[in-house]
């Protein structure tokens, strides 16, 4: 009985040692998606499809909602700070750009996905597709409310909900519901190979 405990003392560190590793592992594959993008020349802020969104789900639905989201979270004050990891560049003025409430729904998107796969853990691709649906759903809450006020009491660029929803929206979400499907898939076999790794 000793020996077990001992033995499960020693598994402690060594858990926290991968889940450090897994977040920062995150951390840049959050950052290095910010370059694979494809700009949508639109008015008056164009608009960047990037894989940051796909990161994210995949984030949450592998280190859970805490550390997904910090993952994330950590991203986004190194973009603050200065670091250009963003799409286009980054500083703190970034806080100001209309477009930042998606990054912020970046972190919302892996906190949500994080949660419901640890409160109903999925066994079928649906549901995945599910959870993946729900981030997918804060995300764009997020971005399109962030936008439409920003723009409208910040930096007093007045934009109607109709432009908000053709530009952050209809313009995108066809390509970020793909980012779902893909992220599922991945996540599902990610998962398995996870299992199967800690069970040795």
């Amino acid at each position: 009985m000793k020996e077990y405990s001992k033995e499960k003392t020693m598994q402690k560190p060594e858990r926290k040692v991968q889940q450090l590793t897994l977040c920062g592992l995150f951390t840049a594959l959050t950052a290095i998606g910010a370059f694979i993008q494809i700009s949508i020349p639109v008015e008056p802020f164009p608009m960047h499809f990037t894989l940051q969104f796909f990161f994210s789900l995949l984030a949450g639905f592998v280190l859970g909602a805490r550390l997904g989201a910090l993952s994330v979270g950590i991203y986004l004050l190194i973009g603050l700070c200065g670091v250009p990891v963003f799409a286009s560049g980054g500083g703190p003025s970034y806080l100001l750009k209309p477009t930042f409430g998606f990054l912020l729904g970046f972190v919302f998107a892996a906190g949500v996905t994080g949660w419901l796969s640890e409160k109903f853990p999925p066994q079928k691709i649906w549901g995945y597709l599910f959870i993946s649906t729900a981030g997918f759903a804060v995300m764009y809450l997020s971005g399109n409310l962030y936008f439409y006020f920003v723009s409208n009491y910040v930096i007093h660029v007045p934009v109607s909900w109709k432009l908000v929803l053709i530009n952050c929206f209809f313009l995108t979400a066809a390509g970020d519901y793909l980012l779902c499907i893909l992220a599922s898939i991945t996540a599902r076999r990610l998962l398995i190979l996870k299992k199967k790794i800690l069970s040795n």
